[in-house]
């Protein structure tokens, strides 16, 4: 009887030193779990992304490369074709665009073009930035590449050279059909090249404006992203909506020198789409600044040009270039490096890479951006070749 009574004490005893311990192991979340749960900003959301819009930095990130359907999120690589033809000289903003009967057949969010109708490149993209216009989206695709199909093709071109793995396009407008989809992270990225392009914010930041404002039927443009007039330092870029994908948004904010951008997909109202936008920004705006290493038209350096019209290119930066860090972080030991040839052999293309600019924050690696030639360089003719070899034979130090 003792001897059982002895047992049945002893394994009352392990049960209590061991069993709790077992069942707190299982509950108790890990230190990532913490975080992770931390920064749940977009819970509501399918998929989200912040972003530093300098560096491509993500600060948070939710099922960001789950592939979705976009709805009108689809136009910022729309728009990015158009900001990218204008800056090639393939467009000006004076430029008349006439509508098809393909582009005024165009259902949903539209600016009502009627066939035959013109309206420059700038109306166009007011009508695509501020009213989310399907039809203007299809006439300035039928504008730049002759048909909605061949600037789809053109779409999924650029999309591939941004390394958007995670995205196909079927349309330029992001109407329902099978096989268009892109994901939160793609999003961002085609965000933040588009947010190069500094004059598009004067499109997707207005929050209100007028098309056929001198005829008798004026229409009046309201920005369908309400936070670019209720949240300070918003200014774009895009809202979308169909039943399928819910309520997305890709939205950017600057504030001083640091611009974010977020992304959310599949919400399931407006009213929380913009509070988990707005939380988002709040973060990023609370916890984080930049390290400007140049600013925009800065001159980075110079390089030697073999066989150019030019001997000697110098590299200016096109848009500004920093660091994302956290607030109060050291920054003394932040140092950065051009890594480009000594030389390089004419002709060279507007937008070729050319080299790197690496930062480093002591010995460690922070960021490196590709920099790319601001102009493009031409093959040297014979006789300005000529002249410069008699330069350097007759050149006396």
């Amino acid at each position: 009887m003792k001897k059982w009574l002895l047992l049945s004490l002893s394994l009352a005893l392990i049960n209590g030193i061991f069993v709790p311990a077992a069942f707190a192991d299982e509950k108790q979340p890990t230190a990532s779990e913490k975080t992770e749960k931390k920064l749940d900003l977009a819970p509501n959301a399918r998929s989200a992304v912040l972003m530093d819009a300098d560096s491509g930095t993500i600060i948070f990130e939710k099922n960001s490369h789950d592939r979705l359907p976009p709805a009108s999120i689809t136009k910022i690589m729309t728009m990015l074709l158009i900001m990218e033809a204008l800056d090639q000289g393939k467009l000006k903003l004076d430029d008349p665009v006439q509508t098809s009967e393909y582009a005024a057949s165009m259902g949903g969010s539209q600016i009502f073009l009627e066939q035959g109708e013109v309206m420059t490149v700038d109306e166009m993209l007011k009508g695509i930035a501020m009213a989310s216009g399907n039809d203007a989206s299809v006439a300035m695709a039928e504008k730049i590449s002759g048909s909605e199909e061949a600037f789809v093709e053109l779409m999924n071109e650029r999309a591939k050279q941004l390394g958007m793995k995670d995205t196909h396009f079927v349309n330029c407008n992001g109407l329902p059909v099978s096989n268009h989809y892109t994901s939160a992270h793609d999003i961002a990225i085609m965000s933040q090249e588009l947010l190069k392009y500094d004059q598009i914010t004067k499109y997707t930041g207005a929050y209100q404006d007028y098309l056929r404002k001198q005829t008798p039927k004026p229409f009046w443009l309201v920005n369908t992203n309400k936070l670019v007039r209720f949240y300070t330092g918003a200014d774009g870029i895009k809202t979308g909506y169909t039943s399928e994908a819910k309520f997305c948004l890709s939205a950017t904010a600057k504030r001083d020198t640091l611009r974010v951008i977020s992304v959310v997909l599949g919400e399931p109202n407006v009213k929380t789409r913009n509070q988990e936008v707005t939380k988002m920004f709040d973060y990023a705006f609370a916890q984080y600044t930049n390290f400007p290493i140049f600013k925009q038209g800065d001159e980075m350096g110079t390089v030697k040009i073999e066989k150019g019209s030019v001997p000697e290119l110098t590299l200016t930066a096109k848009h500004q270039y920093s660091v994302l860090m956290k607030k109060g972080a050291d920054q003394k030991s932040i140092r950065h490096e051009l890594v480009i040839p000594q030389h390089i052999t004419a002709p060279i293309q507007a937008g070729q890479p050319l080299g790197k600019l690496v930062v480093y924050q002591g010995d460690k690696v922070l960021k490196e951006f590709a920099v790319e030639s601001p102009l493009e360089i031409k093959k040297a003719g014979w006789w300005i070749l000529f002249k410069r070899t008699c330069s350097k034979l007759f050149f006396v130090d």
